[in-house]
Formats: C-alpha cells, structure tokens, sequence
C-alpha cells in the first residue's frame, strides 16, 4: 500500500511513517522544506515538496497513494484560529480529492474536547463543536465527510502523546516549571490526563489503514487517565525543584494560556479501538517516560509564549 502523510517529519507523523515503512508499505510524505525532504529521504520514503495550505499539492498527493494519514497541523499557538481554518481546508481538499474512490483518510484530532456521556470517554461520544474560543474542526470536517459517503475516520490523540523527542504538552510543562522555580498542579491536583507512547500511537494508524477501517472514531490511548499531580510531580523529581498546589487564581498566573489544558478532566478508553484494530500498545508509560526519555536534557523545542 502506498499511503501519503501529511506532517511526515513531525513528532507524530515521523513514528506513523516509520511504522509504515517497517511493515512494507511505501509512504509518500508531505515536506515543506528541504530539510524535511531529506529527512524523509532518508528514512526511506518518497518526498512530496509542498505544505497545508496548498490545495493543489494534497489534491496530488492523495491522488497518487491507496491511503491518507493526515497528521499535519501547525503548532503555532500565536496564530492557533489561523492554524485551525487551514487545517479544516485541508482536510475538505483531502477528502474531496478522494470522492468516490475507497480510500481511507485517516485525520487527527484530540481527546480535549468531548461531549462524554460518562466519566471516561469513549469513541462513540462526540466531540464538541468548533467555537471562537476553541476553533479546532478536525472532527468536525472529518464527520462532514463522512456524512457525504468519503471513507474518512479519525484518530483521537490524548493530551500527551510521549517519548524521546516531544515537543508537546509535557516539555511545555518542563519549561514553565524552570522559568517559575517550581513544577505545579490545581487544587487536589486528581484531574487526569489519558497518555500514549508516540510508537503505539503510529501503530493504531497504520492498523487503521492497513483495515480499511474509513468511516469511525479510533482512541489512540494506552493509559486511560493518570493524575496530573503525578505528571507535576515527575517533572518537579526530574528538575529537582517543588512540587505545589495552586488554587484556581494562582494557576492562571502559573500556566496562562495553558490554564485549561491543566485543569483538563479527561479519562478516556480505547476498549474499541483496541478490538476494532487489534491494537495492544506495549510501549512505557508516562511517568516513565518522564523520567527516563530525555525529557531534562535541556530546554524543549517548544517555547511557552508569554
């Protein structure tokens, strides 16, 4: 199966394409720049030199392969409703590119924004709508499709997604706690947070395709809630410093902009998903991956804007 793969040289999209080509599929992956070309050269895919925001070059990438894994998104926090009308744009333009074909299109999204009937969310809960205050539509296109007859799924990835070479919730985390002297959490700190090793994350989507799942909601979860007070405090025994409770003004300081990420409630389950794909993630956990993953090494990839 030849699959193409929007954001091929992310943190995610990487270990999708890897896990892709170690089970004998051929990947054709979207590069921005040349940089990212070579690195796709070089762990043995075919290069596609464009980006999101070029309809006509998705258009041809989803034309050439039997499958689509859409990963891409840009992690711009600064421009984050720019960033989420281009992403709904590319999904439209991915989805309408393989219309009444049987390819499967595979979009990402997030476990943050549930409609959940229960305590632990499950994928036949929905998602909540777009809003102004939180415009990501990847479901929401992705369902649109659907609605139309296009074999388009999607992947829920928890808030932590983890393993060497993050750059997302948790090296964000890390990174306020050395710029504050201090590693925090809110009240009693027992809201929980679902987490997948980034290597079972890409082998649910390439089981994904690889089944001809199309239409259906898929939880990329191996861990299915851990405390955020046991993240702050991994993080605080990684950069020796204090672990404290903060009441709900004092974690709007502390956090800013991340406030709601860090007062995120979310168990999650991915009973379905597990048994739909035959999925069974191995890979460690969390807390261990803090400790042992190379998160300390210095500062993140990612800055925390101010």
């Amino acid at each position: 199966m030849q699959v193409f793969v929007t954001g091929a040289t992310g943190f995610v999209g990487s270990a999708v394409t890897a896990e892709l080509l170690a089970h004998g599929h051929r990947v054709v992956g979207l590069a921005r720049s040349e940089r990212s070309a070579a690195a796709l050269r070089q762990m043995g895919a075919d290069v596609l030199r464009g980006d999101l925001a070029a309809p006509e070059t998705l258009r041809a990438g989803a034309g050439t392969c039997d499958a689509i894994i859409h990963t891409g998104f840009i992690h711009d926090f600064s421009r984050f409703a720019e960033s989420c009308a281009i992403d709904r744009a590319a999904i439209e333009t991915l989805g309408a590119a393989i219309e009444g074909t049987a390819k499967p299109l595979i979009v990402t999204a997030g476990l943050a924004s549930l409609d959940a009937a229960g305590p632990v969310a499950r994928e036949a809960d929905a998602a909540l709508p777009p809003t102004d205050a939180y415009p990501r539509a990847s479901e929401a296109a992705a369902s649109a499709l659907a609605a139309r007859g296009i074999r388009a799924g999607v992947m829920r990835l928890p808030p932590s997604v983890h393993g060497r070479g993050d750059h997302g919730f948790v090296p964000m985390l890390i990174d306020m706690a050395r710029q504050k002297g201090l590693s925090a959490y809110i009240g009693a700190g027992s809201n929980v947070w679902p987490a997948v090793h980034v290597t079972d994350a890409a082998s649910a989507f390439r089981l994904a395709v690889e089944r001809g799942a199309g239409t259906g909601t898929f939880h990329a979860v191996a861990e299915q809630g851990i405390p955020f007070r046991a993240i702050a405090q991994a993080i605080a025994a990684g950069l020796d410093l204090p672990c404290v409770s903060l009441t709900p003004d004092e974690a709007r300081d502390h956090f800013g902009w991340f406030s709601g990420f860090a007062s995120l409630d979310q168990a999650a389950s991915s009973e379905r998903t597990q048994a739909l794909l035959g999925w069974n993630p191995t890979g460690p956990d969390l807390l261990a991956d803090i400790r042992d993953a190379g998160y300390f090494g210095g500062a993140s990839e990612t800055s925390v804007p101010k």
